[in-house]
């Protein structure tokens, strides 16, 4: 399942906040993002075409929350990221990152840990 930036950030909002109608969502991002409320309520319905929010109707209005999981997403996200620009490898991703200068000294220390805790697991 794609979803866009702007997908993905009602997305955050819903997994933090749900139910939430689209007035709640133009409420807390369109001004931040220059949406109106027409452009929320767009976005809501192609993530419901998408299978990742559901409705239940009350009154004349919609409460909206998500029906995919937030790490579902993320995996699925981050694996397809991997798997396309790092024929599914996570040592080149590192690389990549650590060659432009995009690791920080804290990346380093929690990629030492990470590593130490696996190790200790295994």
């Amino acid at each position: 399942m794609q979803i866009s930036k702007a997908e993905s950030q009602v997305m955050q909002f819903l997994w933090d906040r749900h139910p939430a109608t689209a007035s709640d969502i133009f409420a807390a991002l369109g001004s931040a993002n220059d949406w109106s409320e027409a452009t929320v309520k767009t976005l809501l319905n192609r993530l419901k075409k998408k299978g990742a929010v559901a409705t239940e109707p009350v009154g004349k209005r919609f409460l909206y929350r998500p029906a995919i999981e937030r790490e579902a997403w993320l995996l699925a996200e981050s694996s397809h990221f991997i798997d396309r620009l790092f024929d599914g490898r996570l040592a080149p991703l590192v690389s990549h990152f650590s060659s432009h200068g995009r690791l920080s000294q804290g990346d380093l220390n929690e990629l030492r840990e990470l590593i130490e805790r696996l190790e200790d697991e295994h």
